[in-house]
């Protein structure tokens, strides 16, 4: 693979004032499939989850909204917001997806992702990665401030790079009902800071000398070692564990922290910086071959109140966590952005890690790095204590294992020419059948950065060819030659699902944009959304994601539901990272047997393959 050296070094060191601007108008603007269209791709993704009477009803309230002149009317009125909006989903996913949802932002929405295990186990090395790690963020910030970031395509179409500048210099914060997002890169004076935490210690790490060129790794960390030495004490309040509690307790909690001005002034620098670093203590002890996994969960959400989750700022767009014994990774706040964005930040920050080294900087005495006070009142103090509370509760519920899948990556699919995705995802399917005897609601994110100012929409990975092949793997009667045909039909129907998907042609995101069109416009919402089928569809038993990256790491998340899955994978050449996520309250689920069986069907499905001769042409 040939390294990109734009990567490194933004080939144009120069402003391109209005690129990203004039980039972003060229983009389509997202279209509203026609109705019919998606009604009767509805039924089709039904079919294997949900019973046959169920199936029936459905059908006939699907009827009745396509003729009855309802579902027309809410047709009409979003292919009207859709004229007159940039993207007629955006602010409503926004909205609905995000920030109106009331559970914790750890475990429930924000992703992890745990970077390779680094050499060093001292503090030292530590702060010197730390040091690297923020000029290499520094580094792609140039690319964002400048607009000079390589525009990404995919399939020949360019994608909307919005994101990009969405992730540093932004906060979500707390509210009463609804949480809100703050972006503080467009001030007329933007952050020239970073947030570092240690020991529940928040510090303002100025990172621009005052003609705005950045401070070299070499000035960065002596900075760093100037918190290190005034952070030692153990026992201070985690004020940061707040930001562990469900939205509305937050937000309450949040309201009476910010009456205090030196406690106002103190959220605000965190909420303004361009990233948080978090300069963690060392995990509890873990065999190498579980060492992956208790890293996932010290990214989700620090492993609790006796470890490190009082050592974050869970609201904060991005933070990098950086522990004393070489764990590191990061976790992101979801609202903002997807993973690939991020990862591409990754990517970037661990190139220029590898070719950046610590450059002797002439000694310009730097001003010590400014502590964040906080006056924890009695009642400041509660809230601590409440947090500290649910937020063990919920440690104690998760379970994540993350594998390295050995036997082989991308490299095997593509050499029965199979999408790697599609084939992972139907050994998903297979795994899951095997354990379960049913197929269950699947999601799977699809990008849909082909449009102005695109996020997500959904791959149904349950689809009626993937069951059919679930079903005839493992039965004596079917021939290998037909479970092979079997397989290439649910792996080609993935890949038709996908590519439908990112053409803006899926069904989940239209069926949310009527159901809210009729919540607008309507005094009562239609049938086909208090229908039985409609409840099972949105219940993802299985939510799951592909995050590639050039570098070797894992993204990881919780479960959406009680009794579901959460599955993140990054296929690369000979192997595959997966992480698989369950709660130990629930009975049926177990993250580990979901993980050995998902293993045997790769490896199942592989040797089918090899042991079927190729029909001859």
């Amino acid at each position: 693979m040939v390294k990109s050296s734009s990567l490194v070094r933004p080939v144009a060191v120069t402003k391109v004032p209005g690129r990203y601007l004039a980039h972003q108008e060229s983009l389509p603007k997202l279209p509203v499939p026609p109705l019919q269209q998606t009604c009767e791709r509805y039924l089709r993704a039904l079919e294997p989850i949900v019973e046959e009477e169920d199936l029936q009803h459905t059908r006939q309230l699907l009827e009745e909204f396509q003729t009855g002149g309802v579902g027309e009317r809410l047709q009409k009125s979003l292919e009207r917001k859709a004229r007159k909006t940039d993207n007629w989903l955006s602010d409503w996913w926004l909205q609905v997806a995000y920030l109106d949802y009331r559970m914790p932002v750890i475990v429930h929405s924000s992703p992890g992702v745990v970077l390779p295990r680094m050499e060093f186990n001292d503090r030292q090395g530590q702060m010197r990665f730390a040091a690297k790690l923020i000029s290499g963020v520094l580094d792609f910030k140039t690319m964002i401030d400048n607009e000079t970031l390589p525009v990404e395509h995919l399939g020949g179409q360019k994608l909307c790079m919005n994101q990009y500048y969405r992730v540093l210099s932004s906060c979500r914060i707390p509210g009463l009902k609804s949480d809100t997002v703050v972006n503080y890169s467009q001030d007329r004076r933007a952050p020239t800071h970073v947030t570092v935490v240690h020991n529940f210690q928040f510090f303002v790490l100025d990172v621009y000398n005052s003609d705005g060129t950045p401070l070299t790794v070499d000035q960065i960390y002596i900075q760093l070692e100037k918190i290190w030495n005034s952070s030692l004490q153990t026992n201070k309040e985690p004020i940061g564990i707040l930001t562990t509690q469900d939205r509305n307790t937050w937000g309450k909690a949040y309201n009476n922290l910010i009456k205090d001005r030196v406690n106002k002034e103190s959220v605000r620098a965190i909420q303004k910086s361009i990233c948080t670093v978090c300069l963690d203590a060392p995990m509890p002890r873990a065999s190498d071959d579980m060492y992956r996994s208790r890293a996932a969960v010290q990214m989700l959400h620090g492993g609790g109140s006796r470890w490190n989750s009082g050592n974050r700022w869970f609201d904060k767009t991005i933070q990098f966590i950086i522990g004393e014994d070489g764990s590191c990774g990061l976790i992101y706040e979801h609202a903002p952005a997807e993973g690939p964005p991020i990862v591409k930040l990754i990517d970037h920050v661990v190139e220029y890690m590898g070719t950046s080294e610590m450059v002797r900087t002439p000694m310009v005495p730097l001003p010590m790095p400014k502590k964040l006070r906080f006056n924890i009142t009695p009642e400041i103090k509660k809230d601590i204590e409440d947090a500290k509370q649910s937020l063990n509760i919920l440690v104690h519920d998760l379970d994540v294992r993350v594998i390295v899948f050995p036997h082989f990556g991308k490299n095997v699919p593509k050499s029965h020419k199979m999408s790697p995705d599609a084939f992972i995802q139907v050994a998903l399917q297979l795994a899951y059948y095997r354990m379960y005897k049913v197929c269950c609601a699947t999601y799977e994110s699809a990008s849909l950065r082909m449009f102005r100012l695109g996020r997500t929409d959904t791959i149904r990975s349950a689809t009626i060819d993937s069951a059919a092949f679930a079903k005839a793997m493992d039965s004596p009667t079917v021939q290998n030659m037909e479970k092979v045909n079997l397989l290439e039909k649910a792996v080609k129907a993935h890949r038709a699902y996908t590519d439908m998907a990112i053409r803006g042609q899926a069904i989940d995101r239209h069926l949310l944009g009527l159901k809210l069109t009729a919540i607008e416009d309507l005094t009562s919402l239609p049938d086909i959304f208090m229908d039985t089928s409609y409840a099972k569809a949105q219940h993802y038993n299985l939510s799951t994601s592909q995050v590639p990256a050039k570098t070797d790491c894992v993204m990881c998340f919780g479960p959406v539901v009680p009794d579901g899955y959460g599955v993140c994978y990054n296929p690369m050449d000979e192997h595959i990272n997966f992480a698989v996520s369950a709660f130990n309250s629930c009975a049926e689920t177990d993250a580990s047997r979901l993980a050995q069986s998902l293993e045997q069907a790769l490896v199942d499905i592989r040797d089918l393959l090899d042991q079927t001769p190729k029909a001859k042409l």
